[in-house]
């Protein structure tokens, strides 16, 4: 679990107050911290909830393995926050065989298989529904969990009628809504691993736990295994041949950056991850307010299979 990092989110701007009495009647839109008497409550008006997802990893010799899932939670908490939504505790670890290392190389990362995160995922998601939740809203802060997501979100909304969502508030090669935020040029891939964005985010989260002086620049490059025909720049699996990206391979960190670090990091500054959160929070906040307009039939709420 996060510690907590002290920061009062009440001062955050609210998209919509809503009803303030609604609001008062909560201590917190974390569901660890409130009673089923509280839930009970909150399902007599709403019936969204979202649900931060990611990893334990490591990220370099400068931030902490908790990076991917401090983005996770800290945009869950701002968006509960702003528009008054429960959120779960995070799922702090996810699929990350890439960052493993060699045994023994003490690199810290706990990874689950595909099929025990899948697993996972679709318990949270069918116990929700069956407490009475319809809008599963699950907030992911690690790409690679993209790669093997699909089939338990396409599973939940088949067998329930839940309206399930899979939100990837991060920038990777997506500048997206941050376009003009990062300094580092596209060379220096400020959206990748441990590079500016993250940094950022981390000194935005708690300063103390970054190590800027471990930080460096260092840029990806082929695997030994390929020609040097081939050409890596960032943390995708697919490498560049004649100009070109048609080719994939399964690929560790460590074989096309040993230091965990893509890109350079140094230009990172707490006030740039602060306005990260803040656009990527805002920008979130705002499509759940839409999704809330939706008419959902759930049509199978027990949990039935809940034992083996």
């Amino acid at each position: 679990m996060i510690a907590d990092n002290g920061r009062d989110y009440k001062d955050l701007p609210h998209l919509t107050t809503g009803d303030e009495a609604f609001r008062a009647k909560f201590l917190s839109w974390d569901l660890g911290n409130i009673s089923y008497v509280d839930v009970q409550e909150y399902l007599t008006v709403k019936d969204t909830i979202l649900v931060p997802i990611a990893s334990f990893e490591q990220h370099g010799p400068h931030l902490p393995l908790y990076t991917d899932t401090i983005t996770a939670v800290e945009i869950s908490q701002r968006v509960a926050e702003m528009i008054a939504v429960l959120h779960t505790p995070p799922i702090w670890t996810g699929y990350s065989p890439q960052h493993m290392y060699a045994p023994g190389a003490g690199r810290g990362t706990i990874t689950l298989r595909s099929t025990t995160l899948l697993n996972l995922v679709y318990d949270v998601g069918r116990s929700l529904i069956h407490h009475g939740f319809n809008r599963i809203i699950f907030i992911n802060g690690h790409g690679s969990n993209v790669k093997v997501i699909d089939p338990i979100l396409r599973k939940l909304r088949y067998e329930t009628g839940a309206l399930i969502s899979f939100v990837k508030p991060y920038m990777e090669n997506y500048v997206g809504i941050l376009k003009g935020l990062m300094e580092n040029p596209p060379e220096e891939t400020p959206g990748w691993h441990s590079s500016e964005l993250e940094t950022a985010q981390d000194l935005a989260w708690n300063e103390r736990y970054v190590r800027m002086d471990r930080a460096a620049f260092t840029k990806a490059h082929i695997p030994e295994f390929l020609p040097k025909s081939f050409e890596k720049k960032d943390g995708m699996p697919d490498v560049e041949f004649e100009d070109y990206k048609y080719f994939t391979f399964p690929m560790d960190h460590h074989e096309f950056i040993e230091s965990g670090v893509i890109g350079n990091p140094l230009r990172a500054t707490k006030e740039k991850g602060e306005e990260a959160f803040r656009r990527l929070s805002e920008h979130v906040a705002r499509g759940v307010l839409e999704l809330e307009k939706v008419q959902v039939e759930v049509h199978d709420r027990a949990f039935v299979d809940r034992v083996f």
